[in-house]
């Protein structure tokens, strides 16, 4: 891995991403995005762009714009040194990220697109992307008294009256438990969840949901907006014991919102 060439990247308030590196003894280089497949798939979903000459120094810079958005999940990136030249990985350089810490626009049209550069487990350079027709972007989770109250704003799509939360046991499509939103101040939203409402079932997990009208579809709530692209690890509540449960709201692999419930004992 130390021999792998390395590429620094910024991105701006629009998602535009600029790569830029110094290709070893490159002829015509490119940079090469790969969407990884599912375990065990092929892939099927790549983009290209053209590294051009930046500068005395030897650099060379790829501009990936806005337009056309990336399909949602992780893009592994890879220098194309020349036409009959095998792909090499990129390692991460620096990545400035400061345009992803406020959150960006407060409302978000639709489709909400997501990009975020970040350094993989093993060491590379990749971009995580969401891209989805609507999105509630969670912010605070408080957890007091047997309860979680989650406050969210809604990109993509209108808050009506008879919004509510929905949390869904996954596996199941039927299986719901819905609770009234509470319209806040700024635009966005809160709501609260008693967690004796979901031990019912067992251990199991709970995946929560915004619908933003009695007829519209569920739109997921997550986290999202920011410069973190993995969020599992990082935000980290505390699990509460009810009855003979224990109850935890965590962020899944895809930075999404659930809770856990496990049966004790």
């Amino acid at each position: 891995m130390s021999t792998a060439p390395r590429a620094h990247c910024s991105l701006d308030a629009d998602g535009r991403i600029t790569f830029r590196l110094r290709p070893p003894a490159a002829a015509r280089p490119r940079l090469l995005l790969v969407l990884r497949p599912r375990k065990g798939g092929p892939e099927e979903t790549t983009h290209t762009l053209d590294l051009e000459p930046h500068g005395d120094g030897g650099e060379f810079r790829a501009v990936l714009e806005p337009l056309p958005r990336l399909a949602e999940g992780r893009w592994d990136t890879y220098l194309l040194p020349g036409p009959d030249a095998g792909r090499e990985r990129l390692r991460p350089g620096l990545r400035d990220l400061r345009a992803l810490v406020d959150g960006g626009p407060p409302d978000r049209p639709s489709p909400v697109a997501v990009r975020v550069p970040y350094a993989t487990k093993d060491g590379f350079l990749a971009i995580r992307a969401w891209l989805r027709t609507a999105h509630a972007e969670a912010g605070p989770v408080d957890i007091a008294d047997g309860t979680m109250t989650v406050r969210a704003r809604l990109h993509g799509a209108g808050l009506s009256p008879s919004a509510e939360a929905v949390l869904r046991l996954r596996g199941t499509e039927d299986t719901l438990h819905a609770v009234p939103v509470r319209p806040a101040r700024d635009g966005g939203f809160a709501f609260t969840v008693a967690y004796e409402d979901l031990t019912a079932s067992g251990s199991r997990v709970w995946d929560v949901f915004l619908r933003p009208a009695a007829d519209a579809p569920l739109t997921r709530v997550g986290r999202l907006l920011d410069d973190v692209a993995d969020r599992k690890a990082v935000f980290v509540y505390p699990r509460v014991t009810v009855g003979g449960s224990g109850v935890r709201p965590y962020y899944t692999v895809d930075n999404d919102l659930a809770v856990e419930v496990t049966a004790l004992g």
